[in-house]
């Protein structure tokens, strides 16, 4: 028996609602239906897609590799849609981005102005969120690129490839009353200083608290912020002092009205792009990766 896309459409549905019934009312179709075209996908695949537990219907194994083949036949299929309506419009060259929340977006707006800069007009659609969660995206081709500031963890079974931007200095702001008042003496000078930081999910986070700890500096610790327009928010409310890339120096001032009170030696930020290709393809996507022979870095 042949695969039937409509079965597999029902399969979906089911799998991501965890339950025949939820998936009937939102197909607006009878329970019934839905357990016969899941009978039917089952023979023809051969094996079992569910196993009840307790009220829920979860996965199999064969279930999970089949959703896994399902996610990207219908991203495929809403991809294709949209690729021929633009046809109808003009030639548009999609890019959808996954940003890292712990990626200063100040880097993040340059890297994808490459992409804008390139002749043929690109529309970019980019989602901000944990890590972890935009692998995952990444991994079943529901983001073209993922914007981060570290590799993919070694040991990693997903099959995408980190490429290495470049890396900047990283180096210490604030408004300029509360600047002044921390920059001479430098960085002794930040004992008791209000300090706002990334969280430790942010890789930067760690390498500025092995270089306070080696010049025996003990700021006051204001505030820890997962998201890093949050921290700046604070920073130009003249809460603390906080960190930024020093190549965007000019950048702050403008956005935050902060200065630089010092640098904070040794202590870099990495910025990678992370694809489901070892060689990028995607011209945007080569857009971003040759903004590093720039002056974003």
């Amino acid at each position: 028996m042949s695969l039937n896309f409509r079965h597999l459409h029902y399969f979906w549905v089911v799998a991501k609602e965890g339950s025949v019934t939820r998936a009937a009312e939102r197909l607006g179709l009878a329970i019934q239906t839905i357990s016969a075209q899941l009978a039917l996908l089952e023979q023809a695949v051969g094996k079992a897609l569910f196993k009840p537990q307790g009220r829920r219907l979860v996965l199999t194994e064969a279930g999970q590799i089949a959703l896994r083949y399902a996610d990207q036949i219908f991203l495929l299929g809403e991809q294709l849609q949209e690729a021929l309506a633009d046809v109808d419009v003009e030639h548009v060259m999609r890019l959808t981005v996954g940003i890292s929340d712990s990626l200063p977006k100040l880097i993040a707006s340059r890297l994808l102005d490459a992409a804008l800069a390139l002749p043929q007009r690109v529309r970019l659609i980019c989602y901000e969120e944990q890590f972890e969660s935009l692998l995952g995206k990444l991994s079943v081709h529901k983001l073209d690129v993922m914007l981060t500031d570290r590799p993919v963890p070694p040991g990693s079974s997903l099959r995408v490839f980190s490429h290495l931007l470049g890396e900047t200095q990283i180096s210490l702001f604030a408004l300029p009353a509360l600047a002044d008042r921390y920059r001479e003496g430098f960085p002794q000078s930040l004992n008791g200083a209000p300090l706002l930081l990334p969280t430790r999910n942010n890789a930067v986070r760690g390498r500025i608290d092995n270089w306070l700890e080696a010049h025996d500096v003990h700021p006051d610790l204001i505030g820890e912020f997962d998201d890093n327009a949050l921290l700046h928010t604070f920073g130009r409310a003249g809460r603390g002092l906080f960190p930024a890339p020093a190549v965007l120096a000019k950048d702050v001032l403008e956005q935050f009205g902060a200065v630089e009170v010092g640098a904070v030696s040794q202590v870099r930020e990495q910025i990678y792009a992370i694809s489901n290709e070892r060689k990028i393809k995607h011209p945007a996507i080569e857009a971003i990766l040759n903004a590093m022979h720039t002056d974003v870095f």
